[in-house]
């Protein structure tokens, strides 16, 4: 029984990520969904990324969070379209909160969301919102087994940021480990290790999606 619900859950949760995914392309407007375990940096990777988008592209977010809105708030310094969507404890965005967001933006005014997925490296891999891509967004210090021991996100994502990466001469991180475990995982990621403190990787990083987002703009 319970198998059967699930079921039924995800595949009600796929055939409205497919109407979303319409809907972006009626407008040509694409979506990124960002997945990390919390603390890992999501947030501050989207601040640090979205300066540069903004030279080119009218950007949006769309903020998913347990409880609060901590998040959106450090989000609103950049006056861009920002959607919150508190989850109330469950471990991950669907596409029908992605609908109602939706209706609370422009979409013919945008080029691009940005969605901030709640904290967890299992939940939100099952639910496909109607994204173009996916991102993984980990941190050095949760440790280098992360792709080995939640295989799915990394097969999924286009690509993986390391945060925190000034930090890797003074913790017990296998660079090697980690990068073999995700080539092993998908051979086609892009890897990007960052430092938000220092600033370093992050150029490689906005640079790379503006690239990512034109290719998918050609498939259209």
């Amino acid at each position: 029984m319970e198998i059967k619900v699930l079921k039924n859950v995800l595949d009600k949760n796929m055939n409205q990520a497919e109407q979303n995914r319409q809907a972006l392309m009626k407008h040509n407007v694409k979506m990124v969904n960002f997945i990390s375990s919390p603390g890992a940096g999501k947030t501050t990777l989207l601040e640090k990324t979205i300066p540069t988008l903004q030279e080119t592209m009218n950007v949006a977010v769309i903020e998913g969070d347990a409880f609060t809105s901590k998040d959106a708030e450090r989000l609103q310094q950049f006056n861009i379209p920002i959607v919150q969507i508190n989850t109330e404890g469950t471990c991950h965005l669907d596409s029908s909160s992605i609908e109602s967001a939706f209706a609370e933006l422009d979409l013919q005014e945008l080029d691009i969301i940005l969605t901030e997925n709640v904290g967890n490296l299992i939940c939100p891999t099952a639910f496909d919102l109607g994204e173009d891509f996916r991102i993984a967004v980990l941190s050095t210090t949760e440790g280098d087994d992360k792709p080995a021991k939640y295989p799915m996100l990394f097969r999924q994502a286009r690509a993986v940021v390391l945060n925190k990466a000034d930090l890797l001469p003074y913790i017990d991180f296998d660079n090697e480990t980690f990068k073999k475990d995700l080539q092993d995982l998908n051979p086609n990621l892009q890897v990007f290790e960052t430092s938000s403190t220092l600033g370093t990787g992050l150029w490689n990083w906005v640079e790379w999606l503006e690239v990512a987002l034109e290719k998918e703009v050609k498939r259209v």
